[in-house]
């Protein structure tokens, strides 16, 4: 890449190459999240905002119960519909949740910042975009007002 991994947020500033890691999908995964924070925060992101997204994160790998280069789009597609129907939470916190997946699988297929290299090498597989526009919800409102025909 020319970098050698010195952008915020890159592989290499958070793994050292040939070493053998005790637990190497937690490792790796904890990895991943510390350097979508860096990249965050390097974008100048409020921490606030950073952190929102990182638990948003945490919460979807918890609950399909795999690391992001496993994760499918119909993983998103059943987290997302549960959320709305079992929690019954609001569309604008469901766009959220998913514009954090998306950003968080955006940062780590990204090549710039070779997690999708280094999964490929560790685990033979790797990470790729699972939230789309055809699997959630977009904002088609741009103002908050309610339209004068549903008042």
């Amino acid at each position: 890449m020319g970098f050698n991994g010195s952008i915020p947020g890159a592989a290499g500033l958070h793994l050292v190459d040939g070493v053998a890691l005790l637990r190497p999908e937690e490792q790796v995964f904890t990895a991943m999240l510390t350097g979508f924070a860096n990249q965050q925060l390097a974008r100048n992101l409020a921490r606030t905002a950073v952190e929102g997204r990182e638990n948003t994160v945490k919460a979807f790998a918890a609950y399909v119960n795999t690391y992001p280069w496993l994760w499918t789009q119909a993983m998103v597609d059943e987290w997302l519909g549960d959320l709305r129907s079992l929690r019954d939470l609001k569309r604008s916190t469901i766009r959220s949740y998913s514009e954090a997946v998306r950003a968080f699988c955006h940062f780590i297929t990204d090549p710039l910042y070779e997690w999708t290299a280094t999964c490929e090498e560790r685990f033979g597989t790797h990470p790729v975009q699972v939230v789309h526009e055809w699997n959630t919800a977009v904002h088609v409102q741009t103002t908050r007002r309610t339209p004068r025909s549903a008042r």
